[in-house]
């Protein structure tokens, strides 16, 4: 199949794929939105059926300015879950949405000077955080990935595919458990007002880094150990992305394995660098064991010892 007409295929699908998924959410959620308008509609009359004295107008006014200032998470309601959102903690856990482009929009800058600081530091953070979860994903492939494999078709002797298979699934399903499903019943337990299906929905937006910020942790009124429990939760989305990486990247060794890139990648050229190729960061191709490195440093030290007098220049 020729290369345009592959891509074409894709990007065809690609679109009817956001159209469905266009059609199926507004067949969904539209009823639920019109019911809501209906019932918040109903509650503005009755207030001021009841409220004769209060202009329309003005209630409109406040109302908007309540809701602009709920947009930056500031509420002045009695049971409102925190005094400030810029304590430490919560300034920590927005710093690490912010490289982390979970971005969930609960809480943003207010100032102009802090929409600027903003831009520069997730200007030199994304790539940062990308980096430093990419390079920590890698090791861990060393360890859970490449290790495995090579110890059950070395030592064992079975198919290099077949061990692929059953590596992915278990570690998927491990995956699944250690950062979906165990982490979603902690949140429905923590979270009074959060079903577990609520708490999985959290756990599934914010690793795969959409952030949608219906859902955010610890802005319940009353929170107990507020401080620590988002420390917590900043810690476990920097765990999960990278074990969410670490199952993406064993997918595409997987993939390669079974030939499944060929299927929708471009062919490679004759004159293409073999060392793209090669692992990220992987720097077993030109290190040289410490003992070879000794040797012949020892060497060049001997030979510097007995310099003659006919390697002076004259």
């Amino acid at each position: 199949m020729k290369p345009w007409v592959l891509i074409s295929i894709f990007v065809v699908s690609y679109v009817c794929y956001l159209l469905l998924g266009a059609l199926v959410i507004s067949i969904i959620e539209k009823p639920y939105e019109e019911s809501l308008r209906s019932k918040l509609q109903k509650l503005k009359a009755d207030f001021l059926d009841v409220n004769s004295c209060v202009n329309e107008s003005k209630l409109e006014t406040f109302l908007q300015e309540v809701l602009n200032a709920n947009k930056y998470g500031v509420s002045v309601l009695r049971d409102a879950a925190n005094d400030t959102n810029w304590d430490f903690a919560t300034a920590f856990f927005f710093a690490s949405t912010l490289v982390t482009t979970v971005g969930y929009g609960y809480t943003t800058p207010l100032s102009d000077s802090g929409k600027a600081f903003c831009i520069f530091f997730a200007m030199i953070g994304v790539p940062f955080t990308m980096l430093v979860l990419t390079v920590t994903a890698q090791r861990l492939m060393a360890i859970v990935t490449y290790k495995p494999i090579d110890y059950f078709q070395i030592q064992r002797g079975y198919s290099r595919r077949c061990v692929t298979k059953v590596h992915f699934v278990i570690l998927l399903l491990l995956m699944l458990a250690l950062f979906f499903l165990i982490p979603a019943a902690i949140f429905s337990i923590i979270e009074d007002s959060w079903t577990y299906l609520d708490a999985f929905y959290f756990c599934f937006i914010s690793l795969c880094t959409i952030g949608l910020g219906d859902y955010v942790p610890g802005e319940q009124y009353q929170q107990k150990l507020r401080p620590l429990y988002k420390i917590c939760v900043t810690f476990y989305l920097l765990i999960g992305l990278v074990n969410m990486l670490l199952i993406l990247q064993t997918f595409h060794k997987a993939a390669d394995l079974h030939g499944l890139t060929d299927l929708v990648l471009m062919p490679h050229h004759e004159d293409e660098d073999e060392g793209d190729h090669e692992r990220i960061l992987d720097t077993s191709s030109f290190q040289k064991p410490v003992e070879s490195m000794e040797t012949e440093v020892q060497k060049q030290l001997n030979s510097a010892s007995h310099t003659g007098y006919s390697s002076i220049n004259r």
